[in-house]
């Protein structure tokens, strides 16, 4: 435990360090805010990879939806936990590198302002560190690894999404790669971020012989509440990816109409 969380805590933002530092001195002409967004897009793919195995190992281990146990299920969250850290002050760095001021220092406007424009990301982080690691690793007890796996597969979309800031930073928007890339985000994240809750349901009923609409009544009303709270964001994000995705779509139409 103690060794998973110290790699953790060392890999994460070492590798963010080295991987600016490194596509600063190969590729001078990018800024140093290009160097850190690739790198957290890189890192951030790292992780989802890491976690969309690691839950993709333990339901497949999983004969029981309720009392299969898998060591991952507990292992992995040491990894969890540095990485969300990490996350959260290479989000502010980004931030401030792209909006801070002539003097080039840190102050609390600037706070403040990360703290409005990423609320939403920001509190995703919290609750997930405060609420859901406890949760996972203390509160259920030995019950509910398969579930815990499912959620680790809610990170198979973030590739898909990193590709595609990597590509607008590459300047590559209007390439066959990136329309192809908007699908698979489309896709991936429709699937593993929302449409997996309704499989966690329906995996309980099959395993207790009920029906799905009878689910939510027969496991403890904190769960439908976790479910909830974790299910609103995806659903506010997808909602952005297909606006943008609509976007795209419409201004590849305008350009063939002129």
């Amino acid at each position: 435990m103690l060794l998973t969380l110290a790699c953790g805590s060392l890999f994460f933002p070492g590798f963010f360090v080295l991987c600016a530092w490194g596509l600063h001195r190969a590729l001078p002409q990018w800024t140093v805010i290009d160097c850190l967004t690739f790198s957290n897009r890189l890192v951030s793919s790292i992780q989802a990879v890491l976690a969309s195995v690691s839950g993709l190992t333990i339901i497949w281990s999983c004969e029981d939806v309720v009392t299969c146990r898998h060591w991952l299920a507990r292992e992995y969250i040491w990894v969890l936990i540095p990485y969300m850290t990490y996350d959260l002050g290479a989000m502010y760095i980004c931030y401030w590198y792209r909006n801070r001021g002539e003097d080039k220092k840190h102050s609390l406007a600037i706070f403040r302002n990360f703290l409005k424009h990423d609320r939403l990301m920001l509190m995703h982080h919290v609750f997930i560190l405060i609420v859901l690691v406890p949760i996972a690793q203390v509160l259920r007890g030995e019950r509910g690894d398969f579930f815990v796996g499912c959620i680790f597969t809610a990170e198979f979309s973030t590739p898909f999404v990193s590709l595609g800031r990597i590509l607008i930073l590459l300047k590559k928007q209007r390439t066959f790669v990136y329309k192809l890339n908007g699908v698979l985000t489309l896709g991936t994240f429709f699937t593993c971020r929302i449409l997996v809750f309704p499989f966690m349901y329906w995996s309980y009923s099959q395993e207790k012989e009920l029906s799905l609409l009878r689910t939510p009544f027969h496991i403890p009303f904190l769960c439908n509440v976790i479910n909830a709270l974790l299910i609103a964001p995806q659903l506010y994000w997808f909602a952005l990816l297909c606006k943008k995705a609509a976007q795209m779509f419409d201004t590849s139409q305008a350009k063939k109409k002129s």
